[in-house]
């Protein structure tokens, strides 16, 4: 009984350490340790959208807006990671790769809730992309809610 619940432990603690191994990995691409795809595969890309002003909105709504670009280079641009200035602000990085003379989008969405006034985000893109891509900007005015 104690021999057969040791065995049991034991091969529960293997299967357990063989998967951190690969999480550890897995985490280390995605903190930038290792960015193979960046450093052995780079391209070029033309932004077609890299600024958008969604005017005058009231407080509460919300603006989503695409960013277009093409991938002008010989190789799959692949989009690594997005971050907005603000948690206000969410931005959508393609899942796959855009393959040489394809269009992508990189989808933004905007909470204008307890934002009144002038907002200016900022949302940066990591890619394998050389030059690497400009900071994407959204602006705009928020109406404050008529608080009567």
């Amino acid at each position: 009984m104690i021999k057969g619940i040791f065995i049991v432990a034991t091969a529960c603690l293997i299967f357990t350490s063989c998967d951190v191994r690969k999480k550890d990995a897995r985490s280390n691409i995605l903190n930038g340790a290792e960015q193979p795809v960046a450093a052995k595969d780079p391209t070029t890309v033309q932004i077609i959208d890299s600024a958008y002003d969604f005017g005058n909105i009231n407080e509460g709504d919300q603006v989503e807006y695409n960013y277009k670009f093409k991938n002008t280079g010989n190789k799959p641009l692949v989009i690594i990671h997005t971050s907005a200035s603000c948690g206000c602000t969410v931005p959508e990085k393609p899942e796959q790769p855009i393959l040489p003379g394809e269009v992508g989008f990189i989808k933004v969405k905007f909470n204008s809730e307890h934002r009144a006034g002038n907002a200016h985000k900022t949302i940066n893109v990591e890619s394998n992309a050389n030059p690497a891509f400009p900071t994407l900007t959204l602006t705009g005015v928020v109406k404050a809610k008529d608080n009567k």
